[in-house]
């Protein structure tokens, strides 16, 4: 069972303080699998590997320190983000983190196909890829095999915003969005198919 919660716009504090919550009453057995569908105003995470580094974004960004894997990813209009609240572990295909990364990249690339797009991994980050262009980010954090964090994809955001924010390794305009690729995907409709990809996915 999936319990899907479509929230709208969600500031990231709030986000942040509600998928805790969900984290401990699906450790506990309280609640099935939950995955949260929002978006942000802009903000930028830092997680602990830029923090490491010393990357920063531009000065005229706000930020906020996070504790999911990664670098620096960019929130904001026009991006569809999904916080998977799942116990992993169960079966065998989610053995390690990395296992379970290829699976949400994989719901990701499966869902971009339906749109005539082609989604890649990329050995530079993890995430999705699109004309060479990082176009969905991934970031985890877990605690007793829960994930809380998760993924955002960049479908329509404002122009040169998340170009602007270079990831760990990664040159800045390395990410962006696939408007600015020419690809033309209405969120409702990449959320409803999104879903029953996951759907599907969970089912096998």
């Amino acid at each position: 069972m999936l319990d899907v919660r479509d929230l709208g716009v969600v500031s990231y504090s709030e986000a942040q303080v509600l998928m805790r919550e969900l984290q401990q009453q699906r450790i506990e057995g309280a609640i099935p699998d939950t995955l949260l569908i929002l978006s942000h105003p802009e903000v930028v995470t830092v997680g602990p590997r830029a923090r490491n580094d010393g990357i920063h974004p531009p000065s005229d960004y706000e930020t906020v320190a996070v504790d999911r894997g990664g670098g620096l990813t960019w929130h904001g209009p026009g991006q569809v983000v999904g916080y998977p609240i799942f116990k992993w572990g169960e079966r065998e295909d989610e053995a390690s983190v990395a296992d379970i990364i290829h699976i949400i990249e994989g719901w990701l690339i499966d869902t971009l196909a339906s749109f005539d797009v082609l989604g890649v991994r990329d050995e530079r980050m993890q995430g999705v890829w699109v004309d060479g262009r990082k176009v969905c980010s991934i970031g985890l954090s877990f605690l007793r095999w829960v994930s809380r964090h998760g993924f955002s994809v960049n479908l329509n955001t404002p122009a040169g915003r998340v170009e602007n924010v270079a990831g760990c390794g990664l040159s800045a305009d390395t990410t962006t969005s696939l408007a600015n690729l020419g690809y033309d995907i209405n969120a409702e409709a990449f959320v409803k198919t999104l879903l029953e990809v996951i759907r599907s996915a969970l089912r096998a």
